[in-house]
């Protein structure tokens, strides 16, 4: 799986452990993010991890920043993106068999770097339970 994250100056440990993880499980990662703990713009970083989403560079999404709201509100700008904020695993996981989600955002202020990783990985591995949700799903886009 190709797996786009970008993140601003509050993930940048975050990102390091998600990364570590993925790789470990075989997957590549596009890393869209900053390395350092100086102050950015999180759209800087949240728009090109929803443009790979977008045209489909990337199967999947991960965005970070302090609140994890402002990253979020970057990525649902683009059109087929359902950006989803999320702070347990199990909304993690209704975000993706309810909502179809394909970014997860974090909120690095609010979560631990085990919990967090332990939300990717529940993510994505959560399969869209399809029926009654591909309706409500369908009806999210403006076009």
């Amino acid at each position: 799986m190709i797996i786009s994250i970008g993140n601003d100056h509050a993930g940048p440990d975050y990102k390091k452990a998600i990364v570590e993880f993925l790789e470990n499980l075989g997957h590549t990662v596009v890393n869209h993010g900053t390395d350092t703990f100086d102050s950015v713009d999180y759209p800087d970083f949240g728009h090109p991890v929803a443009y790979d989403v977008q045209t489909k560079k990337a199967d999947f999404g991960i965005v970070i920043c302090g609140s994890g709201n402002g990253i979020a509100m970057t990525a649902n700008k683009h059109q087929d993106v359902r950006c989803a904020l999320c702070w347990t695993v199990e909304i993690a996981e209704l975000a993706r068999q309810h909502n179809d989600a394909n970014v997860i955002s974090i909120p690095a202020r609010y979560t631990s770097i085990p919990q967090a990783v332990a939300m990717v990985q529940a993510f994505l591995e959560t399969p869209f339970e399809g029926g009654r949700h591909a309706n409500r799903v369908k009806k999210i886009a403006c076009r």
